[in-house]
């Protein structure tokens, strides 16, 4: 349900459209959106042989290069057509309108392949991450009753009776906390995104030449007893009592140059 509830989010922001629930308009149109999240979500499961073994790349022994070359093209002609159909109606106040007018403005970048590559970032990126942060935010909470009285006491004292808009969340320190605290024992992703160094660098002791692809545990850094006092607990008051010493030991979302962008906003939008 919480997948359903983020993809619906996200498509109607990209191109106003609904594909999941009872009120779906374009039947034929959501069910081939579902065939695609479904395929998509089990391919980036598989484990690909010729990633282990470089020599056996070219082999393809489980068809997985042949199912990924034919759900990008299914992909590609799905948001080619959204892209076509706005262009046909520009009165709708979406994201891809938006892309459009900027296509107007600097047709040599603003390409209709960048276009859909950017909304086929906001859907991967969004949806499902942002469905499975706000399960385990529940779960921990759920299990956790001292801390969610804790979080409804701040939400009855700074917000009331009312739905929480975003500019309470400055005030609401400890779901703050909440945040960050489940992050760091459930975070989405266990391995950070793979960086790559453009010069050559010592991590860790390790001397790593340029060009190597690099990934960050977080799951095991998370759980680091010399990092994190009692790591396998659920305590955001670690993250009030500690401020920025531990909070800078968090790096859901990557640090530095690489960082992702989105860091402040992706919080928002888990609350």
């Amino acid at each position: 349900m919480l997948l359903d509830l983020t993809s619906n989010i996200i498509m109607r922001m990209v191109a106003g459209k609904r594909y999941y629930g009872v009120d779906v308009k374009e039947i034929e149109e959501a069910r081939i959106f579902r065939e695609i999240m479904e395929e998509f979500f089990a391919c980036i499961s598989m484990i690909n042989v010729g990633d282990l073994i470089p020599m056996l790349q070219w082999v393809d022994i489980r068809g997985h290069s042949k199912k990924l070359d034919r759900l990008s093209k299914k992909i590609d002609v799905f948001l080619q057509g959204l892209v076509d159909e706005h262009r046909d109606d520009r009165d709708r106040n979406t994201i891809i309108n938006r892309f459009l007018a900027l296509q107007e403005e600097q047709p040599e970048y603003y390409t209709d392949d960048i276009i859909k590559g950017h909304i086929l970032e906001l859907l991967i990126g969004g949806a499902d991450t942002s469905a499975t942060s706000m399960e385990w935010a529940l779960a921990n909470l759920l299990n956790h009753p001292d801390v969610l009285k804790k979080a409804k006491a701040e939400l009855d004292a700074q917000v009331g009776d009312r739905l929480i808009e975003e500019s309470d969340f400055a005030k609401l320190h400890y779901l703050q906390s909440i945040i960050s605290e489940y992050l760091r024992l459930c975070p989405v992703t266990p391995l950070i995104p793979p960086h790559m160094p453009s010069s050559d660098c010592t991590i860790g002791g390790y001397h790593v030449p340029a060009r190597t692809i690099l990934f960050v545990n977080a799951w095991s850094l998370y759980r680091d007893p010399t990092l994190w006092v009692d790591p396998t607990s659920f305590k955001p008051e670690r993250f009030e009592s500690a401020g920025r010493v531990d909070a800078c030991k968090l790096i859901p979302f990557g640090m530095g140059r690489r960082a992702c962008p989105g860091d402040g906003l992706a919080k928002r939008i888990i609350i």
